[in-house]
């Protein structure tokens, strides 16, 4: 029986593979849920959710809605016992994973391909920002810094200054550049 600790590591290396160029952050709080695995690639932002053999479907419910705002793609990895009645409970837009241990290594099989979720939003993705990083755009694009200013003010700010493509490419180039290093 796989536990999720059992899959976090190989299912990164799998993801890394598939993927090419990524960034993972582990157990990131967005909206009243907490996100197993963010994925940033250079185009887009990926939630991966992972229900191991041991997990069950209690919370999916809420969670898939905050995923779905919140990601441009989400995958859901399921362990073995899951793994026939997944599709029953995400929609057909997240994409499936199933993992397995077989001859003591992991051998993960792709269900269903993920495709683009139509319900994310790029004010709720800004909350994804540290307020350095979002910072560090405006000073990139030579935006008024508004240091007196809630967090929120500055946020509409950014956002009615600058195009939809090009905020999504800075906020994407700021958490694949994060580093928790300043923090130490």
């Amino acid at each position: 029986m796989l536990h999720d600790y059992d899959i976090r590591d190989n299912l990164c290396l799998y993801l890394e593979e598939k993927y090419g160029e990524v960034r993972f952050f582990e157990e990131l709080s967005m909206g009243r849920s907490r996100a197993d695995i963010v994925m940033v690639t250079r185009d887009a932002i990926y939630g991966v959710e992972i229900k191991s053999d041991a997990d069950t479907y209690a919370r999916l419910k809420r969670q898939i809605r905050d995923y779905n705002k919140y990601f441009d793609y989400n995958i859901l990895v399921v362990g073995s016992t899951h793994a026939m009645h997944a599709s029953e409970h995400v929609p057909k837009h997240w994409g499936i994973v199933s993992v397995e241990e077989i001859k003591e290594r992991l051998d993960f099989y792709e269900i269903r391909e993920p495709e683009k979720s139509k319900s994310t939003k790029l004010k709720t993705q800004m909350n994804l920002l540290w307020r350095r990083e979002l910072a560090h755009i405006q000073e990139v694009k030579h935006l008024h810094k508004y240091a007196g200013k809630s967090r929120a003010f500055v946020e509409e700010y950014v956002m009615s200054s600058l195009g939809v493509e090009e905020l999504k490419k800075l906020l994407i180039n700021e958490l694949f550049e994060r580093d928790y290093s300043i923090f130490n």
